[in-house]
């Protein structure tokens, strides 16, 4: 059975691309197995912690290298992607041998999804330059994408409902990346 990483770009426990998430696995159903990755301890990426391994990082490479895909959703912040999304991906993009350059990432080659719940952009920006960025690491990022427009509901009582439309794109995104996986 494949295994599929789900990654939230929200920290925050009822954030609504946890439950886009939510929603995606509920779709998977079976499928799949689908774990979520805690990423909440990660340190910020500098050189003087590469060596030796933290143990917040080695959990990061073992649960990326055992996945068979990673799928990432994400808030859009200011234009672009969460700073620890971005730090999390600066940390997957080192070597596993601190210095050694000729050897793969845990994220190289690795099939990854996008999608991402936000304003009335749809999270265009965001997932536009995490594809830039994750690309740039040597990710395999699937093209189709889905992005959605949170409801009024979602701003005003916290609950996020999916239109027919939305719900439809992203099953078409959960078959399309269960393929590509």
């Amino acid at each position: 059975m494949k295994k599929i990483l789900f990654v939230v770009g929200s920290l925050r426990a009822g954030s609504f691309n946890r439950q886009l998430a939510l929603e995606a696995e509920k779709m998977i159903g079976g499928r799949a197995e689908v774990t979520y990755l805690d990423y909440a301890a990660l340190p910020l990426m500098n050189q003087d912690l590469e060596s030796p391994e933290l143990e917040a990082v080695a959990r990061l490479r073992a649960a990326v290298k055992e996945a068979d895909g990673i799928w990432v959703f994400t808030p859009e912040y200011n234009f672009s992607y969460p700073g620890h999304v971005k730090n999390l991906f600066d940390w997957l993009s080192r070597p596993v041998v601190p210095g050694d350059y000729e050897t793969p990432t845990v994220i190289n080659g690795k099939k990854v999804a996008l999608s991402g719940a936000g304003g009335k952009m749809a999270t265009a920006k965001c997932r536009e330059k995490l594809t830039e960025l994750l690309t740039f690491i040597k990710a395999d990022v699937m093209e189709q994408q889905t992005g959605i427009v949170l409801n009024v509901e979602a701003w005003t009582e916290g609950r996020m409902i999916l239109s027919d439309e939305q719900k439809s794109a992203l099953k078409a995104q959960v078959e399309a990346f269960l393929a590509f996986v």
